[in-house]
């Protein structure tokens, strides 16, 4: 009996050692997976040719003749072949054997690499099969036919006919989806959409065979969230915190300096019912950058502690750590200096961690968080350490949540005497689909308004080829320094370099968009076709603009001068960042020169100018997340996107619709799009502060996260109600093998992550 795990061996053996070689598909089930990239039907075009590139197509024989070559024996055929719009020239340089096949009027399936003989498109020696039957069931004149990445060595039609031997030795293969759900959604099985996939009738048959594998994708992922969300709910048993009356919660309303939004009143109380339960409250908070949700996570700690434990914050870096300490404890006031000399007696302590505090400070933080006077602890990575112990935690804020790995979070859970209520922030804004997909398991609030009176940010795109609009840059610049504010001038590198070797952590991701649906990603392309942009010829490497190079050059600048210009990067010290970001703070630099260090969570009301250099480099959400940094106090900010990109290119488009809004949830919808879905699954992400080439193809072969909400909405809601009536899937088990399939160790920790 032919399963999925039968050797290609056994069915196609003189093709089998090709497929292996070349492809990796050594079993049934991997040359089913081998989907084509694009369908041709008898009317193939003809007028989207380059060199170089591989061809399939379907066309009609206009001319064909014969002739003797002038410097060797024998006859040559050369024929003309045609879509009935374009023409391309054959040449066969043996006629024997193709001067009887190829007569006009004979259509053909032909495969062959793109040349430009005297100014006409040409295929030297190529393939081809007649369309009188010829093809098989698989590719006949009946229906479209599919084309597969190539394989060395083998024909188009000779793998589609390997496919289409496979699955007539099929009886039938595991479902995922079960057969109820197949009814109620009008899709078919598995194996008849293996067919309709592989060897289609026509077109309505492919489109409902993708339909079914999108649907397949977002079931088996959105079973596997329900399951752990049912497994949370049933095997974890927190410490209910309920909010207590007139304690430190009461008495930092009180003295709060501005009306919170109805947005944070709404997420707030949410938070509140949440931890008052034995059940761990586990919630996305996510909102647009300066939206107040350090306000809100403040408000969840106070009423953390007023419920007789402690809390704990976790941030990516120290820069970010040592100014949630700062803020924290400005707005607290005396409500942050229990003990001290005129601290309240309701107050509490908040301890500072990071790996770069003197032994000193270290050792008194240690002893405030193990004896619980400091209810609040704010820290980076050196919070999970062994010897760091809490009194009773019951409640961790993960800050940037993406830039902790599994094991720091399971760290933090081991250092609660029971399963902590978790908070986990972003302020990147997050599309629907991506939610429900990546943060599955989680509860999600979303804040959408602004604080009263955040100041408008304008930003606009400075082309660094009119030399008229850069000097006012610099100039804009100083003079809002010049009237008391502040700047920042953000570089994606460094130092100087013209390779992309050495990428240093803080440094953009590759911002290309991703292949488009049926196109073949990343490692993917045909042998000999190119990149879109590819041109053949080797351009001038570009210089990206570094930090090093770009201070230097500001102090030079006469528009500048008088003016202090500092630097910041992660090659710094700890204490260098520090000292660098605190005079900064305080309004002593004017300007500071920096890598995207202070994308995140960095706030100074009095900077209002951001300059960001080569912003083609960055992407879209990464973009809105710095600029966000400007405008925090009451006066109106500015972003500049200098670019060195094409006018009329993507780069640019993407620039103008940064420029264009400042609605982040819509630029997240827009980065998607151009990115593409990607292997939301695994630790590449866009921006974030990874150096990464952002959202790939990898997690999803049919499934959209920008075309499908309203499927991945059904299969949540199905999925949900399989898992309620089901928990361990054991009336389901194809649909339970799928799912373990699904979870493997890298996805497992980057749900564990979100």
């Amino acid at each position: 009996m032919v399963t999925q795990s039968t050797k290609l061996s056994q069915i196609v053996s003189t093709a089998a050692p090709k497929l292996a070689k070349h492809r990796g598909i050594t079993v049934v089930g991997d040359l089913l997976e081998f989907w084509p990239r694009r369908y041709l039907e008898h009317t193939a075009d003809l007028g989207t040719l380059h060199v170089g590139m591989y061809v399939v197509a379907v066309a009609t024989v206009k001319t064909a003749a014969t002739r003797s070559m002038k410097n060797r024996r024998g006859e040559m055929l050369t024929v003309t072949i045609t879509d009935g719009a374009h023409e391309v020239d054959l040449v066969f340089f043996k006629a024997w054997g193709h001067r009887d096949a190829l007569v006009p009027g004979t259509t053909a399936l032909f495969a062959g690499t793109v040349g430009m003989y005297r100014g006409r498109w040409q295929l030297a020696h190529p393939a081809y099969q007649l369309m009188h039957g010829g093809l098989g069931d698989a590719a006949t004149d009946r229906g479209p036919i599919p084309v597969y990445l190539q394989v060395k060595g083998m024909q188009n039609w000779a793998v589609a006919e390997c496919v289409r031997l496979t699955l007539d030795q099929l009886d039938d293969l595991p479902d995922p989806i079960p057969a109820a759900l197949r009814g109620r959604r009008g899709l078919p099985g598995r194996l008849a959409a293996m067919r309709g996939i592989h060897v289609p009738d026509e077109m309505p048959q492919v489109y409902l065979a993708r339909q079914r594998m999108r649907y397949e994708e977002a079931l088996v992922l959105q079973t596997l969230l329900a399951q752990r969300r049912a497994q949370i709910a049933l095997q974890h048993t927190a410490i209910a915190r309920p909010p207590g009356k007139g304690g430190l919660l009461d008495a930092f309303d009180a003295r709060l300096p501005f009306e919170l939004t109805a947005g944070q009143r709404e997420i707030g109380n949410t938070l509140a019912s949440e931890m008052s339960g034995d059940t761990p409250m586990n919630r996305l908070l996510q909102g647009e950058v300066g939206s107040g949700k350090t306000v809100i996570a403040l408000r969840a700690m106070l009423a953390a502690v007023d419920a007789g434990g402690q809390a704990a914050l976790l941030a990516p870096t120290e820069v970010l750590a040592a100014q949630h300490h700062r803020s924290i404890t400005a707005m607290l006031g005396e409500l942050a200096e229990r003990g001290m000399l005129g601290g309240s007696e309701i107050g509490t302590q908040v301890a500072l961690l990071t790996g770069s505090q003197s032994t000193a400070a270290r050792k008194r933080s240690l002893l405030d968080v193990a004896s619980g006077d400091a209810g609040i602890v704010i820290g980076t990575h050196a919070l999970i350490q062994e010897h760091v112990q809490f009194f009773d935690l019951a409640l961790v804020v993960v800050d940037e949540q993406h830039r902790f790995g599994v094991e720091q979070r399971d760290a933090m859970r081991d250092k609660a005497k029971q399963p902590p209520h978790v908070l986990v922030m972003t302020a990147t804004p997050i599309p629907r689909t991506v939610a429900m997909t990546v943060f599955g398991d989680m509860e999600t609030s979303t804040l959408t308004e602004l604080p009263r009176g955040r100041a408008p940010i304008t930003t606009h795109v400075v082309p660094t080829d009119n030399p008229r609009w850069v000097e006012r840059t610099w100039v804009r610049i100083a003079e809002e320094v010049r009237s008391g504010r502040q700047a920042y001038v953000v570089c994606p590198r460094i130092v100087d370099t013209e390779s992309r070797g050495g990428i240093s952590d803080e440094e953009v991701p590759d911002t290309r968009p991703a292949p488009e649906d049926g196109e073949p990603g990343d490692g993917e392309r045909e042998e000999g076709e190119r990149q879109d942009g590819e041109s053949g010829e080797t351009a001038e490497p570009r210089v990206w603009a570094s930090v090093l190079a770009v201070v230097e050059q500001l102090r030079s600048d006469p528009a500048l001068h008088g003016i202090t210009i500092d630097v910041l990067h992660g090659r710094m010290t700890p204490e260098d960042k520090d000292a660098a970001m605190a005079r900064f703070t305080r309004g002593e630099t004017g300007v500071l020169v920096s890598t995207t260090v202070i994308e995140v969570g960095v706030d100074v009301a009095n900077a209002t100018v951001m300059v960001v250099m080569d912003a083609d480099r960055f992407g879209v959400s990464q973009l809105h997340q710095l600029r966000g940094r400007v405008g925090r106090g009451g006066h109106p900010g500015l972003c500049l996107l200098m670019t060195g990109a094409e006018a009329d290119g993507g780069a640019r488009e993407r620039l103008e619709a940064v420029a264009g809004t400042t609605d982040g949830f819509a630029l997240a919808q827009l980065d998607l799009e151009l990115r593409g879905t990607g292997d939301v699954l695994s630790g590449r992400q866009s921006g974030g502060g990874r150096s990464t080439r952002g959202m790939g193809r990898g997690s999803f072969r049919f499934l959209s996260l920008v075309r499908d909400e309203e499927l991945i909405l059904q299969a949540r809601e199905d999925a949900a109600a399989l898992v309620a009536a089901d928990p361990d899937l054991n009336a389901h088990p194809e649909l339970g093998a799928a799912v373990a399939e699904r979870l493997d160790a890298e996805q497992a920790a980057f749900l564990e992550r979100s």
